[in-house]
């Protein structure tokens, strides 16, 4: 603040009260354009786009946490200070298969784990309480005789395993099948996240401003991000050759921000993620490429 109050010849307090005001004004705005909430036509369209680029049957959004870095509250103890060793809020984001946020969740505390910001926030309430308004259950594809399969999340390990979110198999079970499966269980949140990085130096950097302004400025720094992906966003085009060249560890090591959450996940849960593994290797599902990725 203190450089663009010298570039601008404004004072640095001018520059703080502008930044929020406009911030506010940009999210009122951009917001029911570029992030409305979504309903089950839009749910639908995200989960056909999935398919299309990323061969994901019925994936309707990849679920992720992001640590935006901060200096330190005032008498904010280790509240804020989060297991990679500095000080941050977590931004809870789902992203679709072109890197477009859906929906965002920011303001957690830096210790949190991404599965305990999930069960707080709001998006994780509803989804927890069947209220997100998804599609009903459909069909794989070329499994038309075979009971619907229900419409789902990917995540990472942090993240429980739930009827309708899919995390990978730990990695001390690992089977070859189960190694595909988390092969092609890819997020495309991260995407989003490098993209917004990318565009925004500003989350480059410890960003020094109270809490509810740092929530205001990420959340107007979200939507631009979806204004930009529309307008000067190059969309993928489903190709074989784009997705045998990505190679990409797709679940990486998160020590430290593992969910210590002992509640087992339910039968229905794991019987839907192993339905879904022995989806993938099935001829008419499986990747030409998706065997390299076993051992």
């Amino acid at each position: 603040m203190r450089s663009i109050s010298y570039y601008f010849l404004r004072g640095e307090t001018t520059v703080r009260n502008i930044i929020e005001t406009t911030s506010k004004a940009l999210w009122e705005i951009l917001q029911p354009l570029y992030m409305p909430i979504p309903d089950q036509i839009i749910w639908k369209t995200i989960a056909d786009r999935y398919n299309q680029l990323w061969n994901l049957p019925n994936c309707v959004d990849s679920i992720d946490g992001k640590h935006i870095r901060i200096k330190a509250p005032v008498n904010s103890g280790s509240s804020f200070f989060n297991y990679k060793g500095y000080f941050s809020i977590v931004l809870m984001a789902t992203a679709d298969a072109d890197g477009k946020f859906i929906t965002i969740d920011v303001g957690e505390y830096g210790r949190n784990s991404d599965g305990r910001v999930f069960k707080e926030c709001t998006f994780g309430q509803l989804l927890l309480k069947n209220k997100l308004n998804l599609p009903k259950n459909s069909c794989l594809p070329h499994e038309e005789n075979d009971p619907a399969f229900p419409y789902y999340f990917v995540a990472d390990e942090a993240f429980p395993l739930l009827n309708n979110v899919m995390r990978p198999y730990p990695r001390r079970s690992l089977t070859n099948i189960k190694r595909i499966f988390n092969y092609r269980g890819r997020k495309s949140v991260e995407c989003a996240f490098g993209m917004m990085a990318s565009k925004f130096k500003i989350l480059e950097r410890s960003i020094n401003f109270k809490t509810e302004r740092i929530e205001t400025v990420i959340k107007a720094v979200c939507v631009l991000h979806n204004f930009i992906r529309v307008y000067d966003g190059k969309y993928s085009i489903p190709r074989e050759i784009q997705q045998e060249d990505v190679d990409i560890l797709l679940y990486e090591d998160i020590e430290g921000n593992l969910e210590n959450n002992r509640t087992r996940p339910s039968y229905s849960a794991m019987e839907i993620r192993e339905r879904l593994c022995q989806y993938f290797v099935k001829p008419y599902a499986a990747l030409p490429w998706q065997n390299k990725y076993t051992i």
